[in-house]
Order: structure tokens, then sequence, then C-alpha cells
């Protein structure tokens, strides 16, 4: 196929997600293990530079103009790259035009600009929890949506553009609610559709310019002894029906969380717990992984939040936690076995509504822990954006 007809089919794919409705006809179609050319066995983030996000450089910049007693920080948070997240279908339209951006930057910067995208809209989303629940239900007309309007969209975009290599964090927090949260029963209702949606995207989105992270949560969930041995065989079982190991690069960790990257104060590891930091995590998963045949894995951390160490009192709060600041900025080769710290976490996005009458409420954003006043997840909570700023470790 030539670059027109992918650019071609990549506006008609749009299209046809735009008019296409959630009509009860629609089937999902069985998942195709890949077989062809997928990305090579390297760092995406060596020797290139992260794409920064217009559209977030510029509420940034707006904020700076608000507030003149932050304009500095806030100036040089709008110039730090950070992960585009992809949450709905409607999202996708905007897509070709970060691609053609990021290879415009490319073409007239001489070196590669790697943009981070998040692919985020899983049937049946954040089913252990309210606050970030999906368009797409836990259901056949929900995984064919998912399948056709959105994976195949995102995949064709990817393809239109060769030459910019991207890097993907699938579906944040969703294997690991099928290790830990299989009580529930949102959970284990969506168990058998989260992993087969997994194993398609991974699938269609195993390209030669698309590096793709499965999200492994954080060392406070899954780095318990027992969490962690249970999630190796989701993986394994997810990444055989994607076409086996070699089609991902590696695994996200912290991904819109606060575990610092490395705890400052080096306590002693006891190995009955979860590690007290990301890396030990890291350390954990690559020592682990082999043994289900997942070897030569790399890792990426989410570094956007944990500037201060130890700010929750227990790692199950997660929204909008009081005291959290930037962490150390995203840069490439950082520690071993981890490819880059990334912002993945939009600094500054809300994780969920503290309004307690709110459809999507969920009582962890009323924790002792959670900032007060918090909008929808998603939405820029300005107060705690400030915070972040403030508290940034190393400052701003």
């Amino acid at each position: 196929m030539t670059r027109d007809s992918l650019v071609l089919a990549v506006g008609l794919a749009l299209g046809a997600a735009a008019c296409a409705g959630p009509a009860a006809s629609m089937k999902p179609v069985a998942v195709v293990p890949a077989t062809g050319p997928h990305a090579p066995d390297v760092n995406p983030f060596e020797g290139a530079k992260l794409y920064v996000n217009p559209d977030y450089k510029a509420t940034v910049e707006a904020l700076a103009g608000r507030h003149p007693d932050a304009a500095g920080p806030l100036n040089k948070l709008a110039s730090y790259p950070t992960a585009i997240w992809f949450s709905k279908i409607a999202d996708l339209a905007k897509l070709p035009q970060y691609l053609a951006d990021a290879e415009a930057q490319q073409t007239a910067g001489g070196k590669p600009v790697v943009p981070v995208f998040v692919v985020y809209n899983m049937p049946g989303r954040d089913c252990a929890a309210a606050a970030s629940a999906g368009e797409l239900g836990p259901d056949a007309t929900g995984e064919a949506r998912y399948q056709k309007e959105y994976i195949d969209v995102f995949a064709a975009a990817l393809a239109a553009h060769p030459k910019v290599n991207t890097a993907l964090i699938l579906e944040p927090d969703s294997l690991a609610n099928l290790v830990t949260n299989l009580e529930k029963p949102n959970c284990a209702a969506a168990e058998p559709i989260y992993k087969r949606a997994i194993a398609y995207a991974i699938a269609k989105l195993s390209l030669p310019n698309a590096f793709i992270y499965v999200d492994a949560a954080h060392a406070g969930w899954l780095g318990w002894p027992r969490n962690i041995v249970k999630s190796y065989a989701v993986y394994k079982e997810v990444l055989t029906m994607a076409g086996g190991p070699d089609r991902i690069r590696g695994f996200a960790t912290d991904v819109s969380n606060y575990d610092p990257s490395k705890d400052p104060t080096a306590p002693k590891r006891d190995p009955a717990a979860a590690p007290n930091d990301e890396i030990g995590y890291v350390e954990d998963l690559a020592k682990g992984l082999p043994s289900v045949g997942i070897t030569g894995k790399r890792f990426v951390i989410d570094t956007g939040r944990d500037g201060v160490p130890n700010v929750r009192t227990e790692p199950g709060n997660w929204c909008n936690i009081k005291g959290a600041g930037l962490g150390a900025r995203p840069q490439a080769n950082p520690a071993p076995n981890v490819d880059a710290f990334l912002w993945i976490k939009v600094p500054g996005e809300s994780d969920g509504t503290a309004d307690k009458t709110a459809k999507r409420f969920d009582e962890n954003c009323v924790s002792d822990d959670a900032a007060p006043g918090a909008p929808e997840a998603g939405l820029l909570f300005e107060p705690y954006l400030l915070d972040l700023v403030k508290n940034a470790n190393p400052p701003l």
C-alpha cells in the first residue's frame, strides 16, 4: 500500500468511526495473532526528542498568564513532553495531526521525535472503581466498537506515518484488575473481554514504528510477592493470544501513581513485602517474567507525580493525592532495565471527582489523602496543578 492510500485509509476509517453508532448488531471478531514485522529491539527514546503536546502547552501557558506569581515554573512546565491520552473514540480525530506535527519537527530538526500515546478506551474500563469509567460497555457491542472504531483506526493512523516512532502505553489498570480484583462482579464479568481486547490491541498495533508498553500497575499494587507471580500468568496468556512476547517492547509502571522511582530513604528490603520504589519493582519484574517465557523486556516509569516520596497514608489511595509534586524529568536510560522516565499522567489532570452526587464519583476521591474540590477525571484541576509545580522535586 502506498503512503497516499494509507492516508486515505485513515481518513475513511475516521469517517466511519464518526458515523458509526453502537448498533446492537455489531459483533467482535476473533483475535488473530500478529505475524508481521514489529518494532526493533532498541530503546526508542535513546537519541530522540520527546514530542511536546501543543494543546497541553497552550493550556499551561494560559494558566501561567492567570497566575503571574507562578508564571516562571509554569512556563517551564509547558515546555516538557507529556503523554497524550486517547480516552474515547472521538479523541482519535486529532491523532493524524499529532503524528504529522511530530514528523514535521523530525524533518526540520534532523533527529527522531517520539510521541507517547496512551491507549485507554477498554470496554468496561475501570471495573474496580467508577472515576474513570469509559464510553464502551463490557459486552459484545463494546468489544466490537473497541476493535473497529478505536484500535483499527489507531493502527491505520500509525501506519500512515511510518517514519515516526511512537511509544504506546497500553490500557492502564486493566490487567492489574484481573490480578487482584476478580472478586468484584464488574471485573469478573469483564475478564474475558479485557484479555481479548488487549490481545487484539497488541496484535493490531504491533507495527515497525510502534513500541508497546503494557501497563503493569505499580509496586504498591502488584509488587507484593503473591500478586506479581499471579500477574505473570495473565501477561503470558494475553501475549500468547496476541502473537507472543516479541510483539511488545515491555511494560509501563506507576502510571498515574505516586510511588518514588527510587526511595531516597533507602530502607532495607523486606522480601515478604512489595518493593519500596519502582526501580525495585522493575528489578523484580525483570527477574520474574522469564519464568513464563517473557524475556528481554524493558520498562518505562511514570515520574510525573512522584517528586514527594511516601506522600500518602496507604498505597491503595490513588485519587488526587495531596502534597504530591512533579518528579524526575522525562529522560532516556535513567536506570538499568528502564528505557525512560516519562510524564504519562498529564500533570494537573484530575483522577476523579470529589462531587458525591456525580455518576462517576468514587469514595477514594474524598479520602483523607485526596485533594478537595476535584473535577471529573481527565479535566484540569487547576489548584492541584499549581501544587504539583510548587512541590516539584527537582524544582522547576
